[in-house]
């Protein structure tokens, strides 16, 4: 039985993501005659072209974009095995790491957060990115370091979960609206104009046609008998703000986690509160005994750690 050069891996990783022969020689620190051979080899390996010329350039197989992830995080993991454990010196730790978080987490905790480990490690540079869906594909190909989440049953099993802290939706209108200041009753929070916030794959739904169902504020609305009336749709709780701000619309959003981008607006308890939401920090269990990364976890537990609870 052929065994396979393993050192492969790492040059398919480098060659699918850089998309040339030439730049990825260059990563390498090789010629572009020992990239093309490397090439050759793992085409015969593969048995596949992995990649085709298209004008000047290369694209890749369907082969390789197959292959472009899972190669990716083998490639991750056999370095975390052959690098030694070392004590961790913050100060003159020098690494990027990126956050996936869903809306509202960056303006609500990110100004704290970046202090908070630019006191102890001031090399570090965190990266944000939106988290417009729930898939877990960026934890697992190591592109993304952590990520907040309601965790449900679309979380992969395989990872961890720390719960950070407990939510709850609360109704926004603008200073000055006329239900500010009322008594808020089901039957007038529902007969108002709602903007209702649909992410990505509930976003079909014609306006003013809401099912029971489609969010935990109509799920809470629907044993009573009512219905929200919806004027707009939106895909984030800060353009659901924005356009509570500047209208007589009405905004459900999660309390804490938008508590900035409710400055300046009107909030009030829903009168059919939905139940509470679990904001948890996720990553991949290959991070588990990274230093820097358990440092950086503990860094974002005590961020958002409610105000009052000690450690």
């Amino acid at each position: 039985m052929t065994h396979p050069d393993l050192n492969l891996l790492v040059t398919l990783d480098v060659l699918i993501t850089e998309g040339s022969v030439a730049r990825a020689a260059r990563r390498l620190q090789l010629s572009p005659s020992a990239m093309s051979r490397a090439l050759a080899r793992l085409r015969e390996a593969t048995g596949d072209p992995l990649l085709v010329r298209a004008g000047r350039g290369l694209v890749p197989t369907p082969r390789a974009s197959e292959l472009r992830g899972r190669v990716g995080a083998l490639v991750q993991e056999a370095r975390a095995v052959l690098r030694p454990v070392a004590a961790l010196d913050l100060r003159r730790l020098e690494r990027i790491f990126t956050l996936r978080n869903r809306d509202g987490f960056v303006e609500s905790f990110g100004a704290a957060l970046i202090a908070r480990v630019a006191k102890e490690a001031p090399g570090v540079i965190l990266r944000f990115v939106p988290k417009p869906d729930k898939d877990s594909g960026p934890l697992r190909d190591g592109s993304v370091d952590l990520e907040t989440a309601v965790v449900g049953d679309s979380i992969g099993p395989e990872l961890r979960a720390q719960a950070l802290f407990t939510d709850r939706f609360v109704g926004v209108v603008r200073r000055g609206h006329p239900l500010a200041g009322k008594t808020m009753t089901p039957a007038r929070f529902a007969a108002g104009r709602h903007i209702l916030v649909a992410r990505r794959g509930i976003g079909q739904t014609p306006v003013g046609l809401t099912p029971a169902g489609q969010t935990p504020v109509d799920r809470a609305l629907d044993p009573l008998g009512l219905r929200r009336d919806i004027a707009v749709i939106v895909s984030s709780f800060a353009e659901a703000l924005a356009l509570a701000r500047g209208s007589d619309l009405i905004a459900s959003v999660p309390e804490r986690s938008t508590q900035v981008l409710r400055d300046g607006l009107h909030s009030f308890a829903l009168p059919a509160a939905p139940p509470a939401l679990t904001i948890s920090l996720l990553w991949h269990p290959r991070m588990d005994a990274d230093l820097a990364h358990r440092w950086l976890r503990g860094c974002v537990l005590e961020v958002c750690r409610p105000v009052g609870k000690g450690k």
